[in-house]
Order: structure tokens, then sequence, then C-alpha cells
């Protein structure tokens, strides 16, 4: 099922909304300001979620950005239990962007040639971590993986390089996460590339899957013609 759509201008609120919180959250991390972050970083994918939601998005994407809501928010504590949970929270969503793009997305002959990329990514990413990754997090994070390489690989072939790409930046910005829990040397500022590969994947995901649903003969891109002719 898909939301209704609302009015164009109230979708350019909500994208200024969150560019300005993204905005915010990227300038608190760059100049170490934590408490910029811990504002902004919660109302990042509410808002993304609402503004996906008046362009007329399926519900599973709707609930893919909530759960990335979830997971940040969880994030924000360094607490193992809460790492998790948050990691189970962001798993739910990947769990939610491979059954939107299984089922609204159309298999492309030449993209699939990235599939056998991606299984070597992840085999390759989780062998060389695991030595280094604390015992109780080597099954959960080689779980996740596994789920975050699918979700990459069927943005990638089944909605073509918008969201492609998104995955292919989630994908990075969760290896970031991952190389630092596994103590390996990291960028400076890491928490920064970190968010801001993580924000670009999500708006990608979001923007890819909506412009290929549109661009599909059928109900959403029919409903929107119609409503692009009210005010």
């Amino acid at each position: 099922m898909r939301t209704p759509r609302i009015s164009g201008s109230r979708c350019r609120v909500l994208l200024a909304a969150f560019a300005l919180a993204a905005a915010l959250d990227l300038a608190s991390l760059a100049v170490g300001f934590h408490g910029g972050h811990v504002i902004a970083k919660p109302l990042l994918m509410p808002l993304l979620a609402a503004w996906a939601a008046a362009r007329g998005a399926p519900r599973l994407l709707v609930a893919a950005l909530l759960c990335g809501w979830g997971g940040d928010v969880l994030l924000l504590s360094d607490a193992d239990p809460a790492f998790l949970a948050g990691m189970t929270c962001f798993a739910a969503g990947h769990v939610c962007y491979l059954a939107l793009f299984t089922r609204d997305g159309t298999p492309r002959a030449r993209t699939a040639l990235l599939a056998p990329g991606y299984l070597v990514a992840l085999v390759t990413t989780v062998a060389l971590l695991w030595p280094d990754l604390p015992a109780g997090l080597r099954v959960p994070v080689a779980g996740y993986s596994t789920l975050l390489v699918a979700m990459a690989c069927a943005a990638a072939v089944r909605l073509g390089p918008v969201a492609g790409l998104g995955g292919a930046l989630f994908l990075l910005s969760d290896t970031l996460i991952a190389t630092g829990v596994a103590d390996w040397p990291q960028p400076p500022r890491p928490d920064l590339w970190i968010m801001l590969t993580y924000l670009a994947a999500q708006f990608l995901l979001a923007t890819g899957t909506l412009r290929a649903l549109e661009a599909r003969p059928g109900p959403m891109a029919t409903y929107g013609e119609v409503r692009s002719t009210t005010p």
C-alpha cells in the first residue's frame, strides 16, 4: 500500500527541514559539538520519512526509514545492549527495503552482474573483521552484514543507479562503524564520515525508490499526475 500524496509545498518544507537538520548534525560532528548531534540526529529519519510519505511512498519505504530512526536513537548510547538493539532496528529496516525491492522492483540484466561482487565484498569484509570483533558481536555482525549486502545489491539490481548508490553508501557507512568496533585505524572525525555517508544513503534509497515507482505505469504514477494538477 502507498500513502496518499500531499501538496508540493509541504513536500518542499519537509525536505528543507531534513536538509537543515542534516546540516546541523554534520556541522556539529565537524566541530565536535556533541549537543548539536544529540538534538539533530533523532530528527533526521522522521523528517525524511515524512517527506517520503508526502510524496506517496509505499509504507514499506516509510517503515524502513523509521526503523533507521530507531537505530539512530539507540546508537546515541555507547552501551553494548544499545548497539545490538540499534543493529536490530537497522536490520529490520533492511528487511523492509528487501521486501519493497522484491515486490516493486524490476530486475535489470546488466546490473545482475553486480551480485557476485557484492558476495565477494561480504565474505571478504566479514573474514577480515572477524578476528578483531568482540566475541559477542561476531555472529550478530555477520548476520547483519548479510542483510545489508543483500539490500544494497537488490537496490542496484532491481531499482537502478540512484537507489544502488544509496545501498553502496549504506554499506560503506556501516563498514566504517564495524571497523571502529574492531579497533581498526579510523579517519579523522569518523562519526562525521559515518553520518555523511549514512544520510546520503538513506536519501538516495528513498529518492531512487520514488523515482523508480513514479516512472512505472501504475497507480502511483497515475495518482501523482492527478495530484500534480491540483494546488
